[in-house]
């Protein structure tokens, strides 16, 4: 069974014109493409030929990928909660150090760790669902062990 995936309004209309661009726009190029190339001649040793038909490839996985999330999507908004859900942003604090870091708790296709957008299926992410202000929570890291204190569930 597909895992539930979970999207911001953003997200799924960045997917669903990403979706509606590979079907019309890059199908089209890909088409054209292959077209040229079996003009060029001998379909076994035509490099082009070749690239257009993985380059077609690569777009129908794609759009199958994207058209599963969206088909299995479930929208989140960002809300204020008492504990740690998808859609809060949570401000942690790695015990016996002062540097805070800010987060918000996103579905795995908007991950994004520079960007502040921490996927519920990473580690740390895992670790903080359903946690209250003040919790410690222990996460398995590479370097071992290491314990973050919720400082801020907003």
């Amino acid at each position: 069974m597909k895992e539930q995936e979970y999207l911001t309004k953003e997200k799924h209309a960045e997917l669903t014109k990403e979706l509606e661009t590979l079907k019309t726009i890059k199908r089209k190029e890909v088409a054209e493409s292959l077209e040229y190339a079996k003009q060029l001649g001998d379909l076994s040793e035509n490099a082009e030929y070749h690239e257009a038909r993985e380059l077609q490839a690569n777009i129908e996985d794609r759009i199958r990928k994207v058209e599963a999330i969206l088909k299995s999507a479930e929208i989140v908004s960002f809300h204020h909660s008492e504990s740690v859900q998808i859609g809060t942003t949570v401000t942690i604090q790695k015990v016996g150090d002062s540097e805070q870091r800010k987060f918000q708790i996103v579905g795995s296709e908007e991950a994004d760790m520079a960007g502040g957008k921490l996927s519920n299926k990473s580690p740390i992410g895992a670790a903080l669902l359903g946690k209250k202000k003040d919790d410690i929570v222990k996460v398995q890291a590479p370097s071992g062990s290491v314990s973050y204190k919720i400082v801020i569930i907003a």
